[in-house]
């Protein structure tokens, strides 16, 4: 490959530019007009616009992003995590475009892309598993049905996703159908398909994967284990490697599934194979990520194995550098940096970064998509950077980690900076006593932070813009002084936030995707009235009184924070 086309967005997109010029390769980004003024845009050697519009429109776009590779002489697409990385239809357009694919084949990414065809894969290989639906579930109905068959808990999961988009847990028959649905409508949205499956979900599990890469010489190499078992909303919000407080003989049988998988499938380039481990030492398999993971760097600071300079190889043609599982070296635990208010229950928080003053220092890392100035779009995922920490112990990586941690300094958005600072003082992760840590430990366990204060962004200092020609961006920086009193007013889809006593305001600012009751219908406290979408996520607005609702927002509007949308009287 000459020159790379990174399908993809943030911090990942600025990590894949690094490793293409450690590579010796040229490389490009692309950009929503959401993105127009991002970090990855400004670094990259050369970018193109995708224009405006929701994911659907622009990252999710094979034909336009297809048509741009050629425009701009590519002759390769790296996809990222996200998006596009796991469609098998984008890596047949881009191998039909006579592109290089940096990932799986097409193929292959169907057969394991498919969890429920995974599933079989790893039985047929002999791997641990819990029951699951035979296929994808067509109705809220089948999936109430398989309930009652398998039993409660159950996980209703996207059949064409991962990174736990789509995913709902189910504690109580009444709620299947309902988060069936939603799991539906969230798949739709970040995958561009919805269909669901269900398998048993067992209670307060760990969640354990394996590394993999793979050559299209014979090679197939697991790289070791990581443990991402603190999360919200099935969101990994803290992971490490190697896995911590697991014994050999679990490690020992983990890698010798995930090969098997691998080798199975006809696996080439770099997967990941993950497990859930119950509290009782069951080990399950979960499913296969097709693609680089977000957390690829602990793996990467335990190895000292570059994972994306390994793609490119492979996807050149290239044997791997390593023929067996490395030495591990010390300790290591990313931290992602996400806008989001644990405070708030995680609620997504974009805007106005107004100052990023990242940590440094031995055993520090920092992989990040943003600056001090940059704007965190409404729609894309949260995370703005990620914090890697590393050490010759677990106990040396957590000391610096405390330390990182407490440099690290970001304003104008709320972080979940004050959730990770909270649980490195925390036994149950900490593990003094044992690893005490499970995949809803969050929801159901941790101690619970105040919220942030509200923060109103400042604009100053450098106002940077761009033009294009031909589809190409050129950068242009003009002092924000230049334009005071010239700001334009927010679009007219965004009311300005009017509340009322007995009013139902949004929490955060999103898209209002859709009413749960009536217009005039009588509700009580508590229940559920409306879903807004911020950020890849849906949240739930509950009423805060009884009595009858009236709208003042229609489905599919956009909201800001504190926007009244309905009235109970």
């Amino acid at each position: 490959m000459k020159k790379l086309l990174i399908a993809n967005r943030g911090e990942i997109a600025i990590r894949i530019m690094r490793a293409a010029r450690d590579y010796g390769v040229a490389s490009f980004a692309i950009y929503s007009d959401a993105d127009a003024a991002s970090l990855h845009a400004e670094l990259a050697d050369e970018a193109y616009g995708l224009g405006s519009g929701r994911p659907a429109d622009t990252y999710l776009n094979i034909d336009k992003i297809v048509d741009i590779a050629k425009r701009a002489g590519a002759d390769a697409v790296h996809p990222g995590y996200g998006f596009l990385s796991e469609r098998a239809e984008f890596a047949r357009a881009v191998i039909d475009a006579g592109l290089i694919w940096v990932g799986p084949k097409p193929e292959v990414i169907m057969a394991l892309g498919d969890k429920v065809k995974a599933r079989r894969i790893a039985e047929k290989v002999g791997a641990p598993l819990v029951k699951g639906s035979a296929g994808p579930l067509a109705s809220a109905a089948e999936a109430v049905a398989f309930a009652r068959e398998a039993g409660l808990p159950l996980a209703i999961k996207a059949a064409f996703g991962g990174g736990g988009r789509g995913m709902k847990v189910a504690h109580t028959l009444e709620d299947v159908g309902p988060l069936f649905d939603s799991a539906v409508r969230e798949a739709k949205e970040a995958f561009g398909r919805g269909e669901c499956y269900a398998e048993q979900f067992l209670e307060k599990p760990r969640h354990i994967e394996a590394q993999v890469i793979a050559d299209s010489h014979g090679h197939t190499v697991v790289l070791g284990t990581r443990d991402c078992s603190l999360q919200r909303r099935n969101q990994k919000l803290v992971e490490e490697a190697p896995a911590p407080f697991i014994t050999e003989e679990q490690r020992d049988r983990i890698h010798a599934a995930a090969k098997a998988i691998c080798v199975e499938a006809g696996y080439t380039n770099a997967g990941t194979v993950e497990f859930l481990l119950s509290q009782n030492g069951v080990i399950s398999f979960l499913e296969v990520n097709t693609r680089l993971q977000v957390e690829h760097t602990v793996t990467e600071e335990t190895t000292g194995i570059d994972i994306v300079i390994e793609q490119l190889r492979i996807a050149d043609g290239l044997p791997l550098s390593v023929t067996e599982t490395p030495a591990c070296r010390g300790h290591a635990f990313e931290f992602r940096i996400n806008a989001e208010d644990p405070g708030r229950g995680f609620l997504p928080t974009p805007g106005l970064i107004t100052r990023f003053r990242p940590p440094a220092g031995p055993g520090v890392r920092l992989d990040s998509g943003v600056e001090t100035g940059s704007e965190i779009p409404g729609l894309y995922d949260s995370m703005m950077a990620k914090l890697v920490v590393s050490g010759a112990t677990r106990q040396e990586a957590l000391i610096r980690a405390r330390r990182a941690l407490a440099e690290f300094t970001i304003e104008g958005v709320a972080s979940v900076l004050p959730f990770h600072r909270a649980v490195l003082e925390e036994p149950a992760f900490t593990g003094e006593n044992g690893f005490g840590v499970f995949t809803n430990w969050i929801e159901t366990a941790f101690r619970g932070l105040e919220p942030a204060p509200r923060v109103n962004p400042v604009e100053g200092g450098l106002l940077r813009s761009f033009i294009e020609i031909d589809g190409k961006r050129h950068a242009l920086g003009l002092p924000a002084a230049l334009f005071t009193g010239l700001a334009a007013p927010a679009p007219s889809s965004v009311r300005e936030a009017t509340a009322s006593e007995g009013s139902v305001t949004a929490p955060i600012s999103g898209t209002l995707q859709q009413w749960l009751v009536a217009d005039g219908a009588e509700v009580a406290e508590g229940d559920a009235v409306a879903l807004i979408e911020a950020m890849k996520m849906e949240t739930r607005i509950l009423a805060p009184k009884s009595g009858k609702i009236i709208f003042k927002a229609e489905s599919g509007t956009s909201v800001g924070v504190g926007m009244e949308i309905a009235v109970i009287a």
